[in-house]
């Protein structure tokens, strides 16, 4: 079963968050958060937070708590796609006005388990 998390108008281009999203991109769940815990990139921090959303959904959805040693939950998509640019002028010389672009993104990330949980609880139970 999946889950989705969605994060708009984040205060940042989407190209800077895209190098951070297509690191992460199919990677299980714990080291991809391990993996945005040591970048230093701003974008790690707001993917982070985002991911770890995702994982709380997923719990919601599905009536039982994250652990990584249970459930193999990885990233099944991620992608940013470009918000609305504040615009904003700066004076040049000559009289002239140079235009300044404050983009924003937006964020989507849908995790999912890759066996059933049907299925490993049957194995558990077997066991």
């Amino acid at each position: 079963m999946e889950a989705t998390a969605k994060l708009k108008n984040v205060p940042m281009s989407a190209r800077k968050m895209r190098q951070v999203v297509d690191m992460i991109r199919g990677k299980r769940v714990d080291i991809a958060l391990n993996m945005l815990k040591f970048n230093k990139r701003e974008a790690a921090t707001w993917t982070e937070k985002l991911l770890l959303s995702a994982i709380a959904n997923w719990e919601n959805k599905n009536d039982m708590a994250f652990s990584a040693d249970d459930y193999d939950l990885f990233l099944k998509t991620a992608f940013v796609d470009s918000g609305t640019s504040l615009k904003r002028f700066r004076p040049a010389p000559h009289g002239r006005a140079h235009r300044i672009r404050k983009r924003q993104s937006h964020v989507t990330f849908i995790v999912e388990n890759k066996v059933p949980i049907e299925e490993q609880e049957s194995d558990k139970t077997e066991e």
